[in-house]
């Protein structure tokens, strides 16, 4: 199986080249290519990276149209997407050919943790895994994997400003397909629990994801979801 690795990027120069030698240690001769979609139209993060043989392009910003487009220039068997403040674990593409190499499973994601040290943080991360685990919605800062051919069936991501990851996990539970989460973990930044603040940011999580659940709109949830436009 090829990989496609898609990263969805704004204003990331300061970490691109980091997130893509990283790619290295997770393929094992896995053979991948990477696609970095840019959601600021002039290309700020493209222009910082030193790989040629990244594939680029500009997408209208946001996570679910920078991932789509991703998708349509994509030709790898297996859509892995990617934070840019994420990184995978060693030999992580073997591992997700071996998931989905039988047939049984349709795509999954990893383990969390947060590359802080602090309890908090690490307490964070055990409660994420532990909440992925039990109700098969994970998050992509946990790096969802997907077979090319169920994501082409199912019609990607919806065309919404935030919790794409959700409403995508929703319609394949809807449809029965089989997600496995992987034990190993993908290491995630804590800039965002940082810059928010630690219990705003869980709660604020909380009470969208619960709010969309009820059927408040993805559209309607966004302004509470940023502190700060972007």
């Amino acid at each position: 199986m090829k990989i496609s690795v898609i990263i969805p990027v704004l204003h990331e120069g300061e970490k691109i080249n980091e997130i893509l030698d990283s790619l290295k240690s997770a393929a094992t001769g896995v053979p991948y290519e990477t696609i970095v979609v840019d959601g600021d139209s002039s290309g700020g993060t493209i222009a910082h990276i030193s790989d040629n043989s990244v594939i680029t392009l500009t997408a209208p910003r946001g996570r679910a149209s920078q991932m789509n487009a991703g998708v349509a220039r994509s030709s790898g068997e297996v859509l892995l997407f990617l934070h840019a403040d994420t990184f995978l674990p060693p030999k992580a593409f073997p591992k997700i050919v071996a998931a989905l190499s039988d047939g049984c499973f349709i795509g999954g994601a990893f383990d969390l943790r947060i590359t802080n040290n602090q309890w908090i943080f690490r307490a964070i991360a055990r409660a994420a895994s532990w909440k992925h685990r039990l109700t098969r919605v994970p998050y992509g800062d946990q790096v969802i994997f997907m077979q090319r051919s169920y994501f082409d069936n199912i019609g990607g991501y919806a065309a919404i400003p935030l919790m794409e990851d959700v409403e995508l996990m929703r319609r394949i539970k809807r449809q029965g397909g089989r997600i496995i989460i992987l034990h190993e973990t993908v290491a995630t930044s804590s800039r965002k629990w940082e810059n928010d603040g630690i219990f705003y940011n869980i709660t604020r999580n909380w009470v969208i994801q619960a709010l969309y659940l009820l059927g408040v709109s993805a559209e309607r949830l966004e302004k509470y979801y940023y502190k700060v436009k972007v």
